[in-house]
């Protein structure tokens, strides 16, 4: 159940960093790739503030689409009744403005304040109301903002766009709601930038962005490593290894980067995964050059039919890999790029 709260949590997160970059609105919401990811192979406490006991799941608050769920408002409270502001205060607002497309804006809000009205008593009650629609004001605003005039390629565009929603949370909230509402969001967010940041200094080699890269990562609160380390580090490892590639690096360059960035172990089994692949290329080639010398010689339809088959066998003695030699012939014959992974 831990873990099902946590991913649930970081999807959150990487939900809210799509409307950073894309300025929304309130709205409704292979193989080789799982071998490099075993190859480099959010918490939070158990709330203890009391919560209203006369909660209830009114059926009527709910939308079609949400008829399997339950309300998503546990919202907490101190021991003098008022609001504690934190991810589960978004969460409650969120879910409400979910709504939007079954619900347009003036029944969302009425059944969030009948909701609230229901469940809630002050001066609890009161705090709930005016932050709901500060926020609401907030969302609402966040859409009408402007993208900066920069490309969208310089880290830079998003470091202002990031700075802007900042500026906005801070005309209609105070600190104390900006942290409960988007501390955890923010951690997300900043590291990122910073990675893009790294990722496009032309100062640095690809080892000394590894290891920044890695410096970064171990800046992050414990619990968010574990599923940060499966998102980031592959796409670091793929991003960077070919850039050095690209610039005619070499292969001591690759490992220095790889050492920097996931560590003599992870190295050592990436690049035992790089020998397998090479053998897949080099064995797929000399097949297929003898495969194009059988089909251009002057045997006959069906015998040519037989040596390939035979082969194919002689090279693949696996089921799996017959299988897969299939989809690079089909591309070999169109004349396309062979899919080998770099």
């Amino acid at each position: 159940m831990h873990k099902y709260k946590l991913w649930v949590l970081l999807a959150l997160i990487i939900a809210c960093l799509g409307a950073l970059l894309v300025w929304l609105a309130p709205s409704q919401s292979s193989a080789e790739k799982t071998d490099s990811m075993q190859a480099i192979k959010l918490s939070n406490s158990p709330a203890t503030e009391k919560m209203p006991a006369n909660i209830t799941n009114d059926r009527t608050f709910i939308s079609r689409s949400q008829q399997d769920t339950e309300i998503n408002c546990q919202l907490q409270l101190d021991n003098s009744n008022h609001l504690i502001v934190n991810e589960q205060t978004r969460n409650c607002f969120e879910y409400f403005i979910t709504e939007y497309g079954e619900k347009d804006i003036k029944q969302i809000k009425h059944d969030f304040k009948a909701y609230i009205q229901q469940n809630y008593k002050a001066p609890a009650l009161t705090q709930i109301l005016d932050l709901w629609d500060r926020y609401m004001d907030y969302r609402q605003k966040l859409g009408n903002l402007q993208p900066p005039n920069i490309d969208k390629e310089d880290p830079q565009y998003y470091q202002s766009v990031y700075a802007e929603m900042k500026n906005l949370r801070k005309q209609l909230f105070s600190d104390y709601e900006i942290d409960g509402l988007f501390g955890i969001e923010d951690t997300y967010h900043e590291y990122t930038l910073k990675r893009m940041a790294v990722l496009a200094d032309n100062k640095l080699n690809e080892a000394q962005k590894a290891q920044k890269l890695k410096d970064l990562f171990n800046q992050l609160p414990e619990d968010w490593k574990e599923n940060l380390e499966q998102l980031n580090k592959l796409e670091d490892l793929r991003k960077l290894t070919a850039d050095i590639k690209a610039r005619g690096g070499s292969a001591e360059e690759i490992h220095r980067m790889r050492m920097n960035l996931v560590g003599p172990e992870a190295t050592q089994r990436l690049e035992t995964l790089d020998v397998q692949r090479s053998d897949w290329k080099n064995k797929v080639n000399n097949y297929l050059n003898e495969r194009d010398n059988i089909m251009k010689s002057g045997m006959s339809d069906n015998a040519k039919q037989q040596a390939v088959q035979q082969l194919r066998t002689q090279h693949f003695s696996k089921p799996e890999e017959q299988l897969r030699v299939g989809t690079f012939e089909s591309i070999h014959d169109q004349g396309g790029k062979l899919p080998y992974s770099e």
